[in-house]
């Protein structure tokens, strides 16, 4: 068995490194799979928020940060959408680093998982929506209000899917609690 959190395994870097290219090419296609587009500031919602929360509830701030960040920034590029790509890179990069970090501190204070990765979730989905929003309104003006409704519904509906999954994949590797 490998210990992905293990904190003397000398596979940890690799796997992390490994785990989240993986997590950022699922990020990449989970943005682009549902696009739709916010015509108002040019953004769009799409469901890769459920594929960040779950690498960083299993995997933690690294994996979620980089997997955030690079795959949802790479789905920017993609799907025509370059000009949000830096701020993406640097919001969703953040907001996969926040759930992963929250995640792992309040599950050692509450052993509730679920708790854990709601509470978690919420606070992250929280940075992406202000992060956006604060940019757009730089960018686009009073016209960054229409795009709060749709991000925070694209933070909830993640939040249940990304649970369930997780629930359901520590279920299956029970290993990877610790």
């Amino acid at each position: 068995m490998i210990d992905l959190n293990a904190k003397q395994s000398i596979l940890r870097t690799p796997l992390k490194l490994a785990m989240s290219a993986v997590f950022a090419a699922l990020v990449c296609v989970a943005t682009l799979t549902l696009v739709i587009s916010i015509p108002a500031t040019g953004g769009y919602f799409n469901l890769g928020e459920t594929v960040i929360y779950t690498a960083a509830l299993l995997f933690g701030p690294i994996v979620g940060g980089i997997a955030g960040g690079a795959g949802a920034a790479i789905a920017d590029m993609l799907g025509g959408y370059a000009q949000f790509a830096p701020v993406t890179l640097m919001v969703k990069g953040l907001e996969g680093a926040i759930v992963g970090l929250l995640h792992n501190k309040i599950k050692k204070r509450t052993k509730r998982l679920s708790l854990s990765a709601t509470i978690s979730v919420i606070i992250g989905g929280l940075e992406m929506v202000a992060g956006y929003f604060i940019y757009e309104q730089f960018v686009f003006g009073d016209v960054a209000l229409v795009e709060v409704i749709p991000n925070l519904l694209q933070m909830f509906i993640s939040l249940i899917v990304a649970v369930a999954i997780m629930q359901v994949v520590l279920r299956v590797f029970p290993q990877l609690k610790s």
